[in-house]
């Protein structure tokens, strides 16, 4: 099995998550800029953060193996603070980087005015760098905000093909799934969508344009849902071609449209057929860490191995 995690907070995890990540398959991801909890202050934290996405976080998933993306944007929840909103006069600079395969997370969170302006505006600046577009819905109230969401969308004048529409579940698949745009779910293990419910929608809508990910963060989430929801859809009768292209295929066909991701030569599914997933300390075929490989004088490894 392999897998391309379309959405997930790499920042926010260790590395023992990128091991096992690895042994059960997934290959490369896609980390959208998003809120980490505590409120930030000034436009010159998320330069750092910014920074950070297209520089140490990619090298750090390289050392085991997996290829790093990132998508950039002023997230819907500090879209509402005024001392952030200067952040959407650095984003020209982030968008044409070549790490950058979409404008992300955008969206609602709380549906006030001032997430209306910034998302119109990051649309405006998809467009204008020609690249596609990831959407968060909120959490609270999603029927309309899924709503909503739509119809800013179609007043952009963005092709629907070019964004995801993603944190859906039963009751909001249906108003995008005719809607042009891809859909996206986030798979948790007490909120959002579980991998059985995942595959009750999959028999309902089929796997085009469907895209899911675990969105694992800083709060209580599972790196590996990805590959939970795969085996799910196997149990349930789904073949290893429905697998691939919900996992890996569709994935990849979103965001090669930015004419950036680059998922490698060799991103055959390789992992590990793992039946408990519980823990997978020790299993075999994680790449390690290269002893000699830093980024701006640092090393994943915190120091230096001992002398065998």
């Amino acid at each position: 099995m392999r897998i391309f995690d379309p959405h997930i907070h790499m920042t926010s995890r260790t590395t023992g998550d990128y091991e096992q990540m690895y042994a059960v398959g997934v290959r490369a991801v896609v980390e959208p800029a998003f809120w980490l909890g505590q409120p930030r202050t000034s436009v010159g934290s998320f330069v750092d953060y910014f920074d950070a996405l297209i520089g140490w976080e990619p090298f750090r998933a390289a050392q085991f193996g997996i290829r790093h993306h990132c998508a950039i944007a002023l997230n819907p929840k500090e879209a509402n603070d005024p001392r952030c909103v200067e952040v959407l006069d650095e984003l020209p600079r982030y968008l044409v980087k070549d790490g950058v395969v979409a404008v992300g997370e955008v969206g609602y969170d709380s549906m006030t005015p001032e997430e209306d302006e910034a998302f119109a505006r990051q649309l405006e600046l998809a467009v204008e760098h020609d690249l596609p577009v990831l959407v968060h819905t909120p959490h609270r109230d999603k029927i309309s905000g899924t709503r909503r969401t739509l119809d800013v969308i179609r007043e952009s004048g963005i092709p629907p093909y070019r964004v995801i529409i993603d944190h859906l579940n039963e009751v909001t698949v249906g108003l995008v799934a005719d809607s042009g745009c891809w859909m996206g779910f986030s798979i948790y293990p007490d909120t959002k969508m579980d991998p059985d419910r995942m595959v009750a929608i999959l028999r309902e809508y089929g796997t085009r344009s469907v895209l899911v990910n675990s969105a694992a963060d800083w709060g209580r989430s599972d790196p590996l849902r990805t590959h939970r929801t795969g085996r799910a859809m196997l149990a349930a009768g789904f073949t290893d071609d429905d697998v691939d292209t919900v996992l890996w295929r569709n994935p990849v066909a979103f965001f090669a449209q930015s004419g950036r991701l680059d998922v490698g030569d060799d991103a055959g599914g390789d992992g590990e057929d793992i039946e408990d997933i519980e823990d997978i300390g020790g299993v075999g075929g994680v790449v390690p860490a290269e002893p000699t490989a830093t980024f701006a004088g640092n090393s994943v490894l915190r120091g230096t191995r001992p002398e065998s």
